[in-house]
């Protein structure tokens, strides 16, 4: 039995256990003092920055209470760690050699997020793909798609972005009709509809506008409706114009054309 205590009290054995546990529950501590501080709502910042920030700074925070965890416990195990740290200054130039493209894709990161290039919760295109900004990391940018692929990519990578968030979208919805239409009915009708969906639809941002005649195609006239929406739902509003464009149509009897199959049956 006193063998057993000696080895539990150990300074070898006990020493890390009780370190980790420390450096754990300040982490712990830390990380709730961040989330509280970003989560304080203040006009200056956007949420979705503050989001991005929190993280941001969570991730620096775990790499440092590891960072400091080790030391500790190399310490406990009679590695010299101050001779250590006193060399860091050479050692930082191979550890610069050996990381540079670590340490580009932590410097790429940083300069996104406080340029304000893109945000957790952001719509982008990156290298061509497009989706959701979920997650920016000290390396790593990820970004989910609308059908669930998740792109993972070096932040150092990233050299164009284009935010489909940063500003109000645009919502185009084309009306097809019929050329034997009365063209004076139909504007009516879509002009009267506009209005009517004034207060309507969710993440409207101005007035439905009928632009009008967009093109004369070879069986059809197309008329053009347009809305300015929260960026990133205007998918979501064309669908509801869609649908109530339709209904009126049909209500005052106006023909949306349709292609059509003729088959001559010539007897012998």
């Amino acid at each position: 039995m006193e063998n057993v205590l000696k080895t539990l009290l150990n300074v070898k054995i006990i020493g890390p256990i009780i370190t980790v546990i420390i450096i754990f529950i300040f982490y712990k501590i830390l990380k709730r003092l961040i989330e509280r501080l970003f989560n304080f709502k203040t006009k200056k910042i956007k949420h979705k920055k503050q989001v991005t920030l929190m993280n941001f700074f969570i991730n620096v925070l775990r790499v440092i209470c590891l960072i400091i965890a080790i030391l500790i416990i190399l310490e406990i195990y009679g590695v010299k760690t101050s001779a250590i740290i006193a060399s860091l200054g050479a050692v930082t130039v191979v550890v610069g050699l050996a990381f540079q493209d670590i340490l580009k894709d932590f410097i790429a990161g940083f300069s996104f997020i406080f340029e304000d290039s893109y945000n957790i919760g952001d719509w982008v295109t990156i290298n061509n793909f497009k989706g959701e900004v979920i997650s920016i990391g000290m390396k790593t940018t990820r970004i989910r798609a609308y059908e669930g692929e998740i792109l993972i990519i070096n932040n150092g990578s990233i050299t164009q972005v284009i935010n489909h968030t940063a500003a109000n979208s645009l919502a185009i919805v084309d009306v097809n009709v019929s050329y034997d239409s009365d063209i004076d009915k139909v504007e009516k009708v879509l002009n009267d509809l506009c209005e009517k969906l004034k207060g309507t639809i969710k993440n409207l941002k101005g007035d439905i506008t009928l632009l009008g005649i967009e093109n004369l195609g070879d069986s059809a006239i197309t008329f053009r409706l347009t809305a300015e929406v929260e960026a990133g739902t205007q998918y979501a509003v064309q669908r509801q114009i869609r649908k109530a464009v339709k209904l009126d149509l049909d209500k005052n009897k106006i023909e949306i054309p349709y292609n059509q199959l003729v088959v001559h049956n010539e007897r012998v």
